[in-house]
């Protein structure tokens, strides 16, 4: 029986070892009587071991919607005999850990409920009574088939029409989908390249973008007003109204993707060997097929080719992690490869290693990708004849604020527009979609025409964009994401292999590596370095010593590192800051710090895990490639130095 869990657990409260707000969540879901007798028996379990700072973690809060959705553990850090169950051949659990904080098989029919809620009120409110229709992606994770077939029938019970994949699918795949299919919104099961016991959901409106204001906050809203009682009827999957796509689905994304290419011919007699891998997750679904069609000499990781969501070869399945590429480097060594590509679990990210002139392979920041990929994009539109050669404002980078200023230099030079944005790609795409709303407004208003946006061929696109609104030319962020084309709005692993592999290949042909061709970047606009300061804070402790270090932030701000005063201090989350369209930029927990020695740094909490992360950038000036060594050691010294300074500073605010 659930209710004599009741007064121990209160009992546990009065004598301080449960957070009020677990007790409160506890009592509530054991008193709703929906738990099935696994579910209590975790409660039970948990509560006989005296696991009080679990139970806290579990039940102190509603798992809430971040940065376009919410994400959180799956399996419990601590794993109760009746959760653990039976584990199937490749580790899961029988069942989801219990918790409202946790992602869950009632979490996630909370959150459908209130994002269909919430769709179904806004089709209303604009006049238009269609069906909402949803249409659900999953990476490798634990449960992401259950969770997405779960979504499914949840939406469908609803009154929905839901579509779903055979299998995983890139994140970046249901971007494109949401508009191909016309679907009003759109579900990602993943969470990224976080560790194995965590899964999450990510919600996409009909534009392919990630949820943005006031959609999120409306989401976030209706979400909340989901009751414990609303939540038992759809326990139960009916999968009888879902629709599984069609191979030709995979097939449109496939050939849109083809497209972000702009010279195909420096693959013809190239020689590029290139090894892939997906580190088990979904990038050898989509990213193998496109690279195998620009003929290059492609290798992949026989032991990382298994989808597995205990990715059990690296320690972490992030591209942005040297050891993640350890198996794939050994590969390209024993082959004699150029180049090593990885894409994190749901294909949303890149990460590379290499060829340096001495024969080592080296993995470049996602910074310095972004950087070299917007130069050549940028230079090869000009020389195509796509963009005027003097730069024109009708064209624009888009790129975080936390992503190197190295990219803002690339942007004024070549005479175009730099957006910086929030952290998180959905930014990027909401400004890709106000371009296209700009352009089909003036459209119509100035010709009488309506256009069909994602039917006119992309050259098009891009010059009907530089004479009634803007012409996104390229777009990413430092951890490792980038978007080459609009037709996609999510950063994507898939067709960032494509036009890295374009752009090496290119260098291959002039004899050139791509640490050559970063050097000359260097010398022509500065030298660039950045590093990344990151302190985890785990379960409710952890959140509240993460919001003490951004108060303190905004009430005392640091005034100085290693004797460099910090000699301007922007607070993101109070003062009024506009982007290059002149947007009002949202308020947020971003602090910018710059120093009297030109550095500077950025502080912020993640959106997606328990940390608080800095982001600090060098800049020095070059004159000639002989400086360069000599240049790049003290940079980096520098900001070593500056960041464990920031580190220190934080640890002692979170006290």
């Amino acid at each position: 029986m659930s209710h004599e869990l009741i007064p121990v657990i209160k009992t546990a409260g009065e004598n301080g070892k449960l957070l009020e707000s677990a007790v409160q969540n506890l009592c509530a879901w054991l008193s709703a009587e929906f738990l099935p007798d696994w579910a209590v028996a975790s409660i039970r379990e948990l509560l006989e071991k005296e696991a009080f700072p679990e139970l806290n973690d579990r039940f102190y809060q509603y798992l809430a919607f971040g940065t376009g959705g919410m994400r959180g553990r799956t399996i419990g850090a601590v794993m109760t005999e009746s959760e653990r169950g039976t584990l199937s051949a490749l580790g899961t659990p029988q069942h989801p850990a219990i918790g409202c904080n946790l992602l869950n098989e009632y979490t996630i029919i909370r959150a459908v409920i209130g994002l269909y809620r919430y769709t179904e009120s806004r089709l209303r409110s604009e006049e238009r009574f269609d069906l909402p229709k949803l249409v659900i992606a999953h990476d490798v994770r634990h449960f992401s088939r259950e969770f997405c077939e779960l979504a499914a029938s949840t939406w469908s019970k609803l009154g929905g029409v839901a579509f779903i994949y055979d299998g995983p699918r890139s994140t970046p795949q249901l971007s494109f989908s949401v508009r191909y299919l016309g679907a009003h919104a759109g579900v990602v099961i993943t969470a990224s390249h976080n560790p194995p016991h965590d899964n999450g959901f990510k919600a996409y409106f009909e534009d392919g973008a990630q949820v943005v204001p006031p959609h999120d906050k409306g989401v976030i809203g209706e979400v909340e007003r989901v009751s414990l009682n609303d939540i038992p009827e759809y326990l139960q999957k009916n999968m009888a109204g879902v629709v599984t796509l069609s191979p030709s689905v995979d097939e449109a994304y496939l050939e849109t993707v083809a497209q972000v290419v702009l010279d195909r011919s420096v693959f013809e007699k190239s020689d590029l060997k290139v090894v892939f891998t997906p580190i088990h997750g979904t990038g050898g679904i989509a990213s193998v097929p496109l690279l195998k069609r620009m003929g290059l000499n492609l290798l992949t990781v026989p032991e990382q080719d298994e989808l597995n969501p205990q990715f059990p070869t690296v320690k972490s399945p992030n591209p942005e992690n040297t050891e993640a590429l350890t198996l794939a480097i050994a590969l390209a060594e024993k082959k004699g490869a150029d180049i090593v590509m990885a894409t994190d679990p749901d294909c949303d990210r890149m990460g590379v290693a290499v060829r340096a002139q001495d024969g080592e392979m080296v993995l470049l920041t996602g910074n310095q990708v972004g950087s070299v990929l917007a130069e050549y994009r940028i230079s090869k539109l000009k020389e195509l004849g796509w963009i005027p050669e003097s730069g024109s404002q009708s064209v624009a980078l888009i790129k975080t604020f936390v992503t190197t200023p190295l990219q803002d230099a690339i942007g004024k030079r070549n005479g175009i527009k730099v957006i910086n944005t929030l952290t998180g790609f959905k930014w990027i795409g909401e400004k890709i979609r106000i371009y296209e709303e700009e352009l089909k407004t003036e459209l119509y208003d100035k010709t009488g025409l309506s256009l069909d946006y994602d039917a006119t061929d992309f050259r098009k696109r891009c010059e009907l964009l530089q004479k009634y609104s803007t012409f996104y030319v390229f777009g990413g962020e430092e951890s490792y994401g980038y978007l080459p084309s609009d037709s996609v709005r999510d950063k994507d692993g898939n067709s960032a292999c494509l036009i890295f592999c374009e752009l090496v290949a290119s260098l291959k042909k002039e004899g050139r590596t791509l640490l050559d061709y970063l050097d000359s970047v260097y010398l022509k606009y500065g030298y660039y370095l950045e590093s990344l300061g990151q302190i985890y804070y785990e379960g409710a402790s952890g959140a509240a010593k993460i919001e003490k270090i951004l108060a303190s932030y905004r009430k005392s701000p640091p005034k100085s590192f290693d004797g460099n005063d910090v000699i301007k201090f922007t607070d993101f989350g109070r003062e009024t800051i506009e982007d290059a369209d002149g947007r009002l930029i949202p308020s947020q927990d971003l602090y910018f710090l710059e120093l009297a020695n030109g550095y500077s740094y950025a502080v912020r909490g993640s959106g997606t895990e328990p940390k608080i992360k800095f982001y600090l950038f060098a800049r020095e000036e070059v004159a000639d490639t002989s400086q360069l060594p000599a240049i790049k050691t003290v940079a980096r010294e520098r900001l070593d130095a500056l960041c464990k300074a920031i580190e220190e500073d934080a640890a002692s605010r979170a006290e």
